[in-house]
């Protein structure tokens, strides 16, 4: 989950990391009412959950409540990378005298959190990384943790002065505690500033959650933003569904995050394209197959589906039975390839075959059939 930026700062604020303070607005009227309980000179940003937005004209400065009325009423009408600005943060500003780059994040392949620490932090960090990538520090932390001394050797090299490398350094092991005990896969400060009194503080926050320990997080359900999802991800996540769509044209039901890669992997292999990822799970019930087909129906580029179900722990005769339930309230009006194997597989051909459908075991076989299948249907 994606946090939007004012709530990454109370995230960090938990932890005792510096942030400015600020509010969130929805109107112009709210951003100088704002503005005026703040004072001074205010920053408006806009709250979408994308890069760029600098860039796009989604961050200004406002000197008084009726300019952050302005520039909050400018922010508020853009769309940002196709995500309409909904909500502003009017928070406090920063004299900046360098800006820094700190972030901690979950490297699959090493199994470990990753540090990564740039003295070129700001907008231009993308740049950074893909023309000069010996600036940017990388540290993995280790099973122990990461120790202060370890904080202070990283940031000591970054600042000009001590004093400044030891506040980097606390604000890092900050983010680490905050990147664990929140279950974070991402905790990113860009821009991590020094002002001219030589203050460090994270004047941005970009924070993604792991999904996978949203159970210990009652507030997770307060931070989640149902405007940034998409009516198909907002009803895979609450039907417990992993869905990822795809620019193909081939819709794929599978069980299992292995089979539904391999089966993304084959469509391709025979020239093909996959219009989705969609793990309907080990433990699928009919609930599940019938919110899955709704999910693909749902996306208007999709010219055939395939199920592709080899059942262990899921059992065929469950899975044919969401299939027979769907059809039966919403027909299909494009092709639809099913390949079952496995658990109660003999009940669930009969299920098919009692509705007029048939199955194949074979997986290349299914998978040949339905690209044929999809060329076939007008686009």
């Amino acid at each position: 989950m994606n946090l939007h930026e004012y709530q990454g700062k109370e995230l960090f604020a938990r932890f005792g990391i510096p942030v400015l303070p600020g509010q969130v607005a929805e109107t112009p009227e709210e951003a100088r009412d704002i503005a005026a309980s703040i004072g001074g000179t205010m920053v408006i940003k806009a709250q979408v959950q994308a890069g760029g937005r600098g860039k796009a004209g989604g961050v200004k400065l406002a000197h008084s409540p009726s300019e952050a009325f302005e520039r909050a009423r400018d922010i508020l009408a853009l769309t940002i990378k196709g995500l309409p600005v909904r909500k502003v943060l009017v928070a406090q500003a920063a004299d900046i005298a360098k800006e820094y780059y700190c972030a901690i994040v979950m490297d699959r392949e090493k199994k470990a959190p990753l540090v990564m620490i740039s003295s070129e932090g700001g907008i231009d960090i993308e740049e950074v990384a893909r023309t000069a990538p010996e600036k940017i520090v990388k540290f993995h932390i280790p099973l122990e943790g990461l120790r202060p001394y370890v904080a202070r050797d990283l940031m000591r090299p970054l600042f000009p002065e001590f004093k400044q490398a030891a506040q980097g350094a606390e604000i890092l092991l900050k983010l680490y505690r905050a990147f664990m005990d929140g279950d974070c896969s991402l905790a990113e400060i860009n821009p991590l500033a020094v002002t001219p009194e030589g203050k460090v503080i994270a004047l941005d926050a970009k924070v993604v959650l792991d999904d996978n320990a949203e159970f210990r997080h009652k507030e997770w359900n307060d931070w989640r933003d149902p405007a940034e999802e998409t009516p198909a991800a907002r009803l895979a996540r609450e039907k417990g569904l992993s869905y990822v769509k795809l620019d193909g044209d081939i819709g794929c039901v599978v069980n299992g995050a292995g089979l539904s890669m391999a089966t993304m992997d084959l469509i391709k292999h025979y020239g093909g394209e996959p219009a989705n990822f969609l793990d309907i799970g080990g433990s699928s019930n009919p609930e599940k197959v019938t919110a899955a087909l709704q999910i693909i129906t749902g996306e208007g580029h999709v010219r055939a589906i395939l199920f592709n179900i080899f059942g262990g722990i899921t059992r065929c005769d469950d899975v044919a039975m969401g299939i027979v339930t769907s059809l039966k309230t919403s027909p299909l009006q494009i092709p639809l390839v099913i390949r079952l194997t496995g658990t109660n597989e003999d009940k669930a051909r009969q299920i098919l075959k009692d509705f007029g459908l048939g199955a194949t075991t074979s997986m290349d076989e299914a998978v040949r059939m339905v690209i044929e299948k999809a060329q076939e249907v007008p686009v």
